[in-house]
């Protein structure tokens, strides 16, 4: 991807803000199985290679609720790629849930959550089916608190 059609962008960097700095130090590092590159007061950043990601904290210790993010993630090449994630995050000691064969942002996919303290929710994805053509449902678009699931 990139910004102009002669600047190459070398990778995706996201900001939070955090509540407590020092447990999501500790949430990060266990999900993205690396140390942070650089620890201040109220400040974090993980550099990750793969996939390439500036991963940057702020603490705010006045937040209040989840904000505006709706959610992060990794989209994968397969299922077992997802399942990967899985089993990396749950080795880690993080709460994992699935939603498989999910129908969800016009497309059916696979894909695990976790959730960092401050409730800002991470998955890892693959799609399975694109399905642009389909009529809007009302599921069509993803909230990570289990709105894509397949309604029963």
């Amino acid at each position: 991807m990139t910004a102009t059609n002669d600047v190459q962008a070398l990778k995706v960097h996201v900001s939070v803000n955090v509540r407590n700095v020092e447990k999501s130090i500790d949430f990060y590092r266990r999900m993205l199985g690396i140390e942070p590159s650089k620890v201040r007061t109220g400040y974090a950043k993980f550099d990750v290679q793969n996939p390439p990601l500036n991963f940057a904290m702020n603490e705010v210790p006045s937040l209040a609720g989840p904000g505006a993010l709706s959610h992060l993630g990794f989209q994968v090449e397969s299922t077992a790629d997802v399942l990967s994630f899985r089993e990396q995050w749950e080795e880690a000691g993080l709460f994992t849930r699935d939603e498989m064969q999910t129908d969800c942002c016009y497309a059916t996919q696979d894909k695990t959550w976790v959730k960092d303290p401050d409730g800002n929710e991470w998955e890892a994805f693959v799609v399975l089916k694109d399905n642009l053509g389909e009529v809007e449902k009302a599921t069509s678009c993803c909230t990570p608190a289990g709105a894509c699931s397949v309604s029963a």
